[in-house]
């Protein structure tokens, strides 16, 4: 029984020493903080902890080796602890700062804020022993990034309390302070970590990641830079996926693929977020081959696509037009693309530009998912076009007067071509004429051809009194007349044998340099 004791103990030792060498700091869970949140205190602790930890972790070793069924999850129920700790005094937090009539967008209570964690935090720390707990408390608090913040800062103003702060609480903040789009202070707390001499990969990855979140991409890249002159600290593989995020939004597709085959040469194993940040610029790219090279090439590894995998690809597929593929990818995720509206809207924009028969049925389909107060100006401009193109008039005028009801102006000469069109189609030239109306009031579009679409229509119709005024208001709007109006004018007159109009126009139109019609018979 000793040997097999002192075999398992020196094993574990080998076993934990190796794992503490060769951990990438920006790997941190819960379950590895907890493991060693001991770690951040003095050398003389760290040491004593260790060999706790050790002896502690080969005696469980050692008993499930007899009895599995007595076996109880010591770290599993401290970890269980944590949550259920963070979770009460985030909701003491909340509930203290509502009292307070404050909003997470507002001004908050500093002093509040600080009593509470004065009563409530401290005492849970001590218990803890810092880093865990104040890492899951700011986890939790991650719908709140403004509270999050002055948590933080609370922690770092602590005077002589007797845990320190580590590095990872220190990349938290940094995180937090750059989702608060505050570059400033995640360099304050980079630099602040620094002279404390908590310096980590994991930090550089953070004020990588907040400059990246806020687009400064050459500060992000600097910071590599940086990070590959220090010989304390190697880049990890979300080092490089962050890299690979930024070269895609900036459509580097050279550098992308440089700093993936980097990441070959390292022997760095791609992560699931490597995948997505390299499908995500090609996307950005419009480059659809490579991006389904690469979705085979993560089917064929260890690693398997997630939600936004899939939502990326669905993404994909409809800017491509692969309407195949993007039914079949909406069908795996549709509970979670119905909720989102911004994705429902680019695949209706996918068979707004398709040609398939049955499109109008499926955007309606789609349409249906779209609550009526989630407008969007171009979407609903898109929806006046696609109404039109179909010739479904009253539909069409349904887009028009929301957009109109909205503010919203149509600049586009071919959408306003596609209205009249559809005036025309449907023989419509009151609601044509009202249309005309409101168009010049609202800051539309206007162009000639929404008058000579009244000119022929009323012509049709024998209402030649309304035909002269179409002319007047094309002048109204400053409108040249052009060889097209007189052609318009002059078959309108002629075909219902109104010689002496004709004359007239055929005058006009030799005052104006167009010469005479062949067929006009003096």
């Amino acid at each position: 029984m000793k040997r097999v004791w002192r075999i398992s103990n020196s094993e574990l030792v080998q076993q934990w020493t190796h794992h503490r060498s060769n951990k990438s700091p920006s790997s941190y869970s819960l379950s590895t903080l907890t493991a060693t949140s001991s770690s951040t205190t003095t050398t003389t602790t760290t040491t004593t902890k260790t060999k706790t930890k050790t002896t502690t972790s080969a005696f469980v070793k050692l008993v499930e080796l007899f009895s599995e069924k007595f076996y109880v999850p010591v770290e599993s129920k401290r970890i269980e602890d944590i949550r259920k700790e963070a979770t009460t005094l985030k909701h003491d937090l909340l509930r203290r700062n509502s009292e307070e009539g404050e909003e997470e967008n507002d001004s908050l209570d500093i002093d509040n804020i600080n009593r509470v964690l004065d009563d409530k935090c401290k005492p849970r720390l001590m218990r803890f022993g810092g880093s865990a707990i104040f890492l899951e408390f700011l986890e939790q608090l991650n719908s709140c990034p403004h509270l999050a913040i002055e948590v933080f800062n609370w922690r770092r103003n602590l005077v002589d309390f007797p845990i320190s702060m580590t590095p990872e609480e220190y990349a938290k903040g940094i995180r937090i302070a750059g989702r608060l789009y505050n570059v400033d202070l995640a360099v304050e707390l980079f630099a602040e970590a620094v002279n404390k001499r908590l310096k980590t990969s994991e930090l550089y990855n953070a004020l990588m990641g907040a400059c990246m979140y806020n687009g400064l991409s050459n500060k992000c890249q600097a910071v590599f830079r940086d990070f590959k002159k220090d010989p304390d600290c190697i880049p990890s593989i979300v080092t490089y996926n962050i890299l690979i995020s930024v070269f895609g939004r900036l459509l580097l597709v050279d550098h992308m693929e440089t700093t993936f085959k980097e990441i070959e040469n390292l022997n760095l194993s791609p992560t699931l977020s490597t995948y997505n940040s390299l499908i995500s610029g090609y996307i950005s790219a419009w480059m659809w081959d490579d991006m389904e090279r690469v979705f085979q090439m993560m089917n064929s590894s260890s690693v398997k696509p997630d939600l936004r995998t899939y939502l990326l690809l669905l993404r994909g597929y409809a800017h491509s037009g692969n309407l195949d593929k993007m039914e079949e990818t909406y069908e795996l995720v549709k509970d979670h693309v119905n909720r989102d509206f911004l994705l429902v809207r680019i695949m209706i924009c996918a068979y707004y530009r398709s040609s398939v028969t049955d499109r109008l049925k499926k955007i309606n389909a789609l349409l249906e998912l779209i609550p009526k107060s989630d407008y969007r100006a171009w979407f609903n401009v898109l929806l006046i076009d696609l109404y039109a193109r179909e010739h479904l008039l009253e539909e069409m005028e349904s887009s028009i007067n929301e957009a109109l009801q909205n503010k919203t102006s149509v600049v586009s000469i071919g959408i306003m071509r596609s209205i009249i069109t559809c005036y025309f189609q449907s023989n419509a030239v009151d609601k044509l004429t009202n249309f005309v109306r409101c168009a010049e009031s609202n800051g539309w579009r206007i162009c000639k051809s929404l008058y000579h679409c009244k000119m022929v229509m009323y012509g049709s119709e024998m209402r030649f009194k309304d035909v002269e005024n179409a002319l007047q208001e094309m002048r109204e709007v400053n409108l040249d007349v052009s060889l097209k109006t007189f052609w318009i004018l002059y078959h309108v007159y002629i075909s219902h044998g109104l010689r002496h109009k004709v004359q007239q126009v055929v005058g006009l139109m030799f005052k104006h340099g167009y010469g005479i019609p062949n067929d006009f018979k003096y």
